[in-house]
């Protein structure tokens, strides 16, 4: 659990919420607009998706210990990359690796694990190793804030470079004796719905993923734009970027109190009975934010949509697994991821085009909120209906 904790910590790397409190600077460094950050966020976030498809295959055929240091070294790279990127072009390709290597495998392959290892504790497993998404929100962003006025933003990321590079010892170190994956000893698999181990193929071709996505899209992709916008809301609502960043401890307390309630829940209700529940908090959040005059009212929206971010990390990971078996959990849960990454990839283009034409991102918000109803409707409608199947083969 300690792995997964530390892997998705420093995921934190490739992840919007720390990617975009260098906005500014990189913004002021290239001369790009809202729209044209946005665009270039966008277009290294898709590729990634597309690469995750084929790439998230690899949890499933190498154990962490050999696929984990390789991919911090990639995200080690892509932490030098930053600090010297000299244009335009190959800023697309660095925010590529970073989100790659941060945002894609190195979040893979701690939920992978937690997920494979663990199965009467998988909601505990996997609400542990989500601490780190937490701990990265709430601390980096503040660290990095005031590393940035000391240092500068370009030597800031060497910073991050080095701490990546370190935690490889420390993975080798905790995995000396790692289990042996489920995938490969194909009898203690845990089955999904059918009494069956679904291969990614029959996934996507099954009614119940398609009904999902939107759930899966809406939070990386709005919660992502709330993020990535950050310096323009603090901006919009007045306030110093420093002021608004220190309200993410509040995020957290919420992200990670949900995160422990929500594991016992999983692993006490199921996940397909908390899953539609996941969009509810970011609808509420975003309408409190929106509508929010003074930081105090927004660090409230902001716990609130914390308590998302705590319920999907858990729920979505054991949904998977629950519903679809853990002997291609790898496979299943790249598309999944891809999904996900994409979403990321929409939210901070479209944002920031629409902040470009003079639509504010507190207005947008309020469309965003209705997004995240009708994902928990259809999630709801596709839940209710594998249950009986899943049911039967329990």
């Amino acid at each position: 659990m300690l792995v997964g904790f530390l892997l998705t910590l420093t995921s934190s790397y490739g992840q919007t919420y720390f990617i975009s409190i260098f906005a500014a600077d990189i913004r002021a460094e290239f001369g790009l607009s809202h729209g044209s950050w946005g665009a270039i966020y966008s277009i290294g976030t898709t590729a990634s998706a597309v690469v995750m498809i084929w790439a998230g295959v690899l949890t499933d055929h190498f154990r962490v210990r050999v696929l984990a240091p390789v991919i911090l070294v990639g995200l080690a790279i892509a932490c030098l990359a930053m600090s010297a990127v000299p244009s335009v072009a190959l800023l697309v390709v660095v925010i590529f690796m970073l989100r790659f290597t941060g945002q894609g495998m190195t979040s893979q392959i701690a939920m992978v694990a937690m997920a494979r290892w663990f199965q009467a504790t998988r909601g505990r497993a996997l609400s542990i190793a989500s601490l780190g998404f937490a701990f990265g929100q709430a601390m980096l962003p503040l660290i990095f804030v005031a590393l940035m006025a000391a240092i500068g933003w370009r030597q800031s990321w060497l910073v991050a470079a080095g701490l990546a590079v370190f935690l490889i010892p420390v993975i080798l170190w905790c995995l000396a004796q790692e289990r042996t994956p489920k995938s490969i000893a194909d009898s203690t698999s845990a089955i999904g719905m059918d009494g069956r181990m679904w291969t990614r193929g029959e996934l996507l071709k099954h009614w119940l993923f398609w009904l999902c996505v939107p759930l899966l899209l809406g939070p990386p992709a709005w919660g992502t734009a709330l993020f990535f916008q950050q310096v323009h809301l603090a901006e919009v609502k007045g306030w110093s970027l420093v002021e608004y960043v220190s309200l993410y401890p509040w995020f957290t307390i919420t992200s990670v109190s949900a995160t422990f309630l929500v594991g016992m829940g999983v692993d006490k209700f199921g996940a397909g009975r908390i899953l539609p529940l996941v969009p509810l908090p970011f609808m509420i959040g975003f309408i409190v934010i929106s509508f929010s005059t003074v930081p105090i009212i927004a660090g409230i929206g902001l716990m609130i949509v914390g308590l998302g971010m705590g319920m999907q990390g858990t729920v979505v990971g054991a949904f998977w697994a629950e519903h679809y078996g853990t002997r291609y959990i790898g496979s299943i849960k790249s598309a999944a991821a891809a999904v996900m990454v994409f979403g990321s990839a929409i939210g901070p283009g479209v944002s920031g085009y629409l902040i470009d034409f003079g639509v504010p991102f507190t207005t947008q918000m309020l469309a965003y909120a209705l997004y995240f109803g009708l994902s928990s409707a259809l999630a709801t409608a596709g839940v209710l209906r594998a249950r009986k199947r899943l049911t039967t083969t329990a």
